[in-house]
């Protein structure tokens, strides 16, 4: 991933590969730094949590950009879900903006039924 106008991992003790793969994983899955070195843990990569850290603190701007600039864009029309759900044996209310496609633009969760939250909600959107 180190090219022209790329980051440039010179002085790294790790190839750029494994550093770009680690920011990666951080950025595109909802995982932790410790997940992230378990993951290269597995596959024989020996580094730590901090050193995850400190490679995502300096090139993930760039790959989250990234990431984001390939979201598919939402669609034209949206529609607000209500569900009921049950959290820790209370009832929540889950709110959910959909676009037409059925992909989840974002999700609101209340304790109570408040109709001009879940509107500021869609508004904010």
């Amino acid at each position: 991933m180190a090219g022209v106008g790329g980051p440039s991992y010179k002085g790294y003790r790790y190839p750029a590969e494994i550093i770009a793969h680690a920011v990666w994983l951080y950025h595109r899955f909802p995982l932790s730094y410790r997940e992230v070195e378990e993951l290269l843990f597995a596959r024989g990569i020996v580094v730590s949590y901090e050193t995850v850290r400190q490679w995502t603190r300096k090139f993930g701007p760039e790959y989250a950009a990234r990431l984001r600039r390939r979201q598919p864009r939402p669609g034209d029309k949206w529609h607000l879900d209500e569900v009921f759900i049950k959290i820790n044996g209370e009832r929540q209310y889950l709110w959910r903006a959909v676009d037409q496609d059925g992909a989840v633009l974002d999700i609101l969760v209340q304790s109570r039924r408040d109709t001009a939250a879940a509107k500021r909600f869609f508004r904010k959107l």
